[in-house]
């Protein structure tokens, strides 16, 4: 007992320590995890000792799979299925076909080199994700790609499970039970060929209709406890029952929870469920990453650091190859691309349990197996920084379509938007709608080409550019919609174009109040933040639910929007471009002024309104 507090003492030292660190540096949080591992494992004695801790913290990717499958519909699985089977399928028989090859080539018997090409040919789910989730990129068309292939790894274990004792030269000796599950796990293992199969997929069609029929009811009678730890119960009940009857049946958890996910995800307890379990996934998978940096061996690679380090960069090599060609073939274009070829280019989780497997069947000897796990462990140490690779990639290329040629603009019309994202569009649509003709500019030609596809021209080219606005008919246009995102781009958009044209309408959208000031002094004639008319309508909704009448919150609500107004010129007169607000005495002044004008307002409103004059 105090071994184990003081082993989970030094885990939760090092994360508190040095995962701040790599999140503030940019680095990520996997990063700072599997750097914990690698300080802990050789400083502690702990490499190649921590299994049982290692397989514990195994269940975050379960959690994390089950979760992920109550974000996804079944409809929405099923418009996945091209890429399941074809994009995924296909990285999985290229990637395991090439590095078998290569294993062939360097005088591996087949057996090995194919049971090594289905193990490398793995990604690792939990850092992918993580990551991509962190970096808001999993709703990017390659996040969606890179998520399609993922799930169809975790799907392709359970055939290569079944094909590697089939490559065995020797039967292995079945695996002991211990403990309560000795009977059960007896008793599968007792049973022929063909009741197995039976019992596997009895077992997934009873995790498909329990949850389809069942669940309701059981968690109506649970929540009626009004016991709030009862819907964490209940949760963890789920995910940890249906990940030991996969196992039971040698199928895998991770597998059987996502299935059990998907199928509740047209729960009205969904999100509830997701509340329950979010803490105990990040504190899983935490520990899991921590546990991969404590099972690299140093030893071997100071041993061997050129070959193992070679190794490791050919394996990333050969995956990024064959996902840059599927990426193309698929028709991911740019970063996209390249975020799914180098998210996916390292080893996997998974691929410890099959070279384990490997082992205990007799194909794989105990030497290549240790290097295979640290090359698998190098792999997943290195996608942080793959990353980041992808990152400045990815900011390269948005610089250098920002500076390549421009669509040649051949129309012009008295409106001009400038950015045709959310905003943009909302604008367009609308000037659209009552007969005027716009042009739109923008700089990103992914957004252009879907405009092209629903009828509405746009023209691709960075609208800050002084030539592309020139071109779009800037000299004879009489509004300018300054809609782009970069809040520093929008200024000099206005910038050059109130010096061009003094008369020029100038509407813009800001980021913020500071923003604001900025386009202000710009010269910008109607300025819009982002968030404020819809937050002014929210504030709307609270005092009619309040208490008010419809009429009396929408005075109160133009009240507002008015003053506002006017306090913004006030304070814009007031303010010190580079200076904090925070630091401008004269500002904080003004600010606090202008707030107890606005105050008075809206206590002067209310007594002018009739209904309350009625009701007096």
């Amino acid at each position: 007992m105090e071994n184990a507090l003081l082993l989970a003492s030094y885990y939760l030292g090092a994360a508190v320590l040095i995962v701040p660190v790599t999140v503030r540096l940019g680095l990520g949080s996997v990063l700072g995890y599997l750097a914990s591992g690698l300080l802990l494992g050789p400083a502690l004695g702990l490499v190649g000792q921590d299994h049982d801790l290692q397989h514990f913290a195994e269940f975050g990717v379960v959690v994390m799979l089950f979760l992920i499958g109550l974000e996804l519909h079944p409809r929405s699985l099923w418009e996945m299925r091209h890429k399941l089977l074809g994009l995924g399928g296909l990285q999985v028989a290229l990637t395991a076909a090439l590095i078998a090859m290569l294993l062939v080539g360097m005088n591996e018997r087949w057996q090995v080199a194919l049971t090594l090409g289905l193990t490398l040919a793995l990604s690792s789910t939990a850092i992918v994700l993580q990551t991509l989730t962190e970096k808001g990129l999993l709703r990017s068309p390659g996040g969606r790609s890179t998520f399609a292939v993922l799930l169809a790894q975790d799907i392709a274990v359970v055939p290569m499970l079944a094909l590697i004792p089939l490559m065995a030269s020797r039967a292995a000796p079945k695996p002991e039970a211990e403990g309560a599950a000795e009977p059960i796990l007896s008793l599968v293992q007792s049973l022929p060929g063909w009741a197995v199969t039976g019992l596997t997929l009895g077992i997934v069609a009873a995790i498909i209709l329990v949850g389809h029929f069942l669940t309701r009811p059981i968690f109506r009678f649970v929540h009626a406890a009004r016991l709030p730890e009862m819907g964490s119960f209940i949760s963890l009940l789920i995910v940890i029952g249906i990940a030991f009857l996969m196992m039971v049946v040698g199928l895998s958890p991770a597998l059987g929870t996502f299935i059990a996910g998907v199928v509740l995800a047209n729960s009205e307890f969904r999100h509830q469920i997701d509340a329950d379990l979010k803490p105990f996934k990040g504190i899983l998978m935490g520990l899991f990453f921590i546990t991969v940096g404590v099972s690299i061996d140093t030893g071997l690679l100071a041993d061997q650091p050129l070959r193992i380090l070679a190794l490791t960069l050919l394996l990333i090599a050969a995956k990024a190859g064959v996902l840059f060609v599927l990426g193309s073939v698929f028709r991911l274009r740019g970063h996209e691309r390249m975020l799914f070829t180098l998210a996916l280019a390292q080893g996997g989780e998974f691929g410890f349990l099959i070279v384990s497997f490997s082992v205990a069947q007799g194909i794989l000897p105990d030497a290549l197996a240790q290097r295979a796990l640290l090359v698998i462990s190098l792999s997943m140490l290195l996608t942080p920084l793959l990353f980041l690779l992808q990152g400045h990639l990815a900011r390269r290329a948005a610089a250098t379509a920002k500076e390549g040629p421009a669509d040649a603009v051949d129309e012009k019309g008295p409106v001009i938007i400038a950015g045709i994202g959310r905003f943009g569009q909302v604008v367009n649509r609308m000037a659209r709608s009552a007969g005027l003709t716009t042009v739109v500019l923008d700089a990103d030609a992914a957004a252009i080409d879907r405009m092209r596809r629903f009828g509405v021209k746009g023209y691709f080219g960075d609208p800050s550019r002084p030539d592309l606005l020139m071109s779009a008919g800037l000299d004879a246009a009489q509004v300018l919609v300054v809609a782009v995102d970069d809040p520093v781009n929008a200024t000099r958009i206005v910038e050059f174009a109130r010096r061009q044209r003094p008369d020029l309408h100038i509407v813009a959208r800001a980021y913020d109040r500071i923003h604001v000031f900025d386009l202000y002094r710009a010269g910008a004639d109607d300025i819009v933040r982002e968030s404020f008319d819809s937050s002014i309508r929210a504030g709307r909704y609270v005092l009619e639910n309040m208490g008010l009448t419809e009429y009396e919150a929408a005075k109160l609500s133009q009240t507002y929007f008015r003053v506002d107004r006017a306090a913004m010129r006030d304070l814009a007169a007031l303010w010190q471009p580079g200076k904090p607000v925070h630091e401008n005495e004269a500002y904080i002044a003004r600010a606090r002024q202008l707030d107890e004008d606005l105050r008075t307002a809206l206590l002067d409103d209310q007594d002018d309104l009739p209904e309350r004059k009625a009701a007096e």
